[in-house]
Formats: structure tokens, C-alpha cells, sequence
């Protein structure tokens, strides 16, 4: 147990200093985990499935590849941080830009433990709308960002091919040395792509963990409630710098509306802080350029505050 008592903090601010260590180790363990097994995987189908085959199924001149990438996002339960790994597999394949933006945005959003939480606890007629405006804004989003040409601020020195000296030239290296298999390649490729991406996974958990640990739950009863007529952009606005799972944020869903939040403000909150994150765009930053971080804001905001104002005109 860590001793906090001499550094002369109130017991409280000890309480949020404790609560963000632990996230931060909690953080650190699981993303670490993630990222390699992610990436290592993502690495192996890169190897198995030909670059062309991947481009066809995810092409960004077919409708049929935003569905696709939409399809993918569905099923992969990743958070807002844990998608990052199979987004770069998908830009080094070379898959349709706009289809892989659109996995971006869903992933997070929607994927099967997102939806058999919100079905027992909003109902399904709210779960619908939810994934159908997630969904539908998503694949819009990745249409537009496509055809604007987004994808020239993708930093391409992420997208080259990691390789390392072998320590040996000519057909004799060839001669003595077998191929790698490709596990070994995978592994090869895996672990470069972890460590430059280590330094801001660090610092992408150390702001989660405190944005954790000294932001009371209370704080958005507080601001987002129904009489504010800005709670809904409100909601949107404190849930894009928090780095919540929406299956973590959806149980805390009826203890929201009980004190007073509106539906479409909560129903913000929960796309705000699923779709993007502070610690999120740390590492996205690793990857583009800021005028794509900014549209990917601007879809997550805009998402939002429509998803908020729909479910309060509909639902209240």
C-alpha cells in the first residue's frame, strides 16, 4: 500500500490520487496487452490475406467497402484506444480511406458488448436509433472525409514496412539463414510499431487516469442537467476529453436521468466520451496530421449534439 500522508494531501485528494494510479496501471496492463496482441494479429492476416484482396473488400470506391469496414467495426470490441492497432493495419494494407475512417468511428461506438447493454438498460427502440444514427453518421463521415481528401494527412512514415538490418549481405546470408516464418515477421513488425508508439500510450494513459480520478461523477449530474439548456453540446463537450468505455459509462445511465440529466444529454455523453478521447488523439496524432484530427473532433462533436437533440424531441 502507498503511503500518501506525507506529501500533505487531503484525504480526499489522496482518494482521486490512488484512483488514478490504479487506472493508470489498469490502463497501462490492458493497452499493452491489447496493442501487442492487436497488432500482432493484425500483422499475421496482413501476411495471409493479399494487400489487393484487403483493398477490394475495403476499397473506398465501393459502397459496398464503407458496409464492410462498418461491419468490421461492429463486431471488434474495442475501445476509442484500442482500435488504434488495427486502424494502422488497415492503413499499411492500404485499405479505402474512407472505409477505414469509417471503422474508426465504429468500433467504439458499436460493437456486440455495447449493444447488450444499452438493449436491458434504454430499451430497444433507444438502441436502434442509437446504432442507426451511429452507424449512418459514420459511414457519412467516411464518405466525405474521402472524397475531401482526407487522406493526404495521413503521416506516411507510419505506413512503411518495418525492417531491421539482418547483419549479413550477399547470397551467402541468403544461403545460410532461412526465411522467417511468419510469426516471426509478424513479431518483427509488432514490437517496433509498440515501442515508437510507447511514449504516447504513456502519456495518453497518464491524462485518462487523472482525468479519472479527479473528475467526480457528480460533475456532469451538475452541468448536463434537463433545466441547462445546453446540456446536450455540454455533455458532448466534457465526454470527448474522458476516456470512458460505453460499456463502463451505461451503467451509470439510470443514475444519470434519476438526478435530473435529460436523455439526449446522456445519450451525448455516452458518444462524446466512446468516440473520442483525449488519450485517443494522442496516439491519432501519432498517425495524421492536425487538420484530420480536427474532422475526426468535428464528426464525434457533431454526432453528438445530433444524437442528444434527436433522443430529447424523441424520448423526453
Amino acid at each position: 500500500m502507498i503511503d500518501l500522508s506525507s506529501l500533505g494531501l487531503t484525504s480526499d485528494m489522496q482518494v482521486m490520487l490512488m484512483d488514478s494510479l490504479h487506472m493508470f496501471i489498469n490502463l497501462f496492463v490492458e493497452l499493452t496487452i491489447l496493442f501487442l496482441a492487436i497488432s500482432y494479429l493484425v500483422s499475421v492476416i496482413n501476411q495471409k490475406l493479399p494487400a489487393d484482396k484487403i483493398q477490394a473488400l475495403l476499397g473506398g470506391k465501393k459502397g459496398r467497402g464503407y458496409i464492410t469496414a462498418a461491419g468490421l467495426g461492429a463486431i471488434t470490441p474495442f475501445c476509442s484506444c484500442s482500435t488504434i492497432p488495427m486502424l494502422i493495419g488497415l492503413l499499411k494494407a492500404r485499405a479505402g480511406f474512407g472505409p477505414t475512417i469509417t471503422f474508426l468511428f465504429t468500433s467504439p461506438l458499436l460493437n456486440p458488448i455495447v449493444i447488450a447493454l444499452f438493449v436491458p438498460i434504454l430499451g430497444f427502440k433507444v438502441t436502434l436509433l442509437y446504432a442507426s444514427l451511429a452507424l449512418v453518421v459514420s459511414v457519412l463521415a467516411g464518405v466525405l472525409l474521402q472524397s475531401l481528401g482526407f487522406d493526404r494527412f495521413i503521416k506516411q512514415e507510419m505506413l512503411l514496412p518495418s525492417t531491421k538490418a539482418s547483419g549479413c549481405a550477399g547470397s551467402d546470408c541468403s544461403a545460410s539463414k532461412k526465411a522467417p516464418s511468419i510469426w516471426q515477421t509478424a513479431w518483427k513488425e509488432t514490437w517496433p510499431l509498440f515501442l515508437s508508439m510507447l511514449p504516447y500510450m504513456i502519456i495518453a494513459m497518464m491524462i485518462g487516469s487523472l482525468v479519472h480520478g479527479f473528475v467526480p461523477a457528480e460533475f456532469f449530474s451538475q452541468v448536463a442537467n434537463a433545466d441547462n439548456p445546453a446540456a446536450v453540446p455540454t455533455a458532448a463537450l466534457i465526454g470527448i476529453p474522458l476516456y470512458i468505455r460505453v460499456s463502463t459509462l451505461l451503467p451509470l445511465v439510470g443514475s444519470f436521468l434519476a438526478k435530473g440529466v435529460s436523455i439526449g444529454a446522456v445519450m451525448a455523453l455516452v458518444i462524446g466520451s466512446g468516440g473520442a478521447s483525449l488519450p485517443e488523439l494522442i496516439l491519432l496524432k501519432r498517425l495524421f496530421h492536425w487538420p484530420m484530427l480536427v474532422a475526426f473532433l468535428m464528426v464525434i462533436f457533431s454526432m453528438a449534439v445530433f444524437a442528444g437533440f434527436t433522443f430529447n424531441i424523441l424520448f423526453a
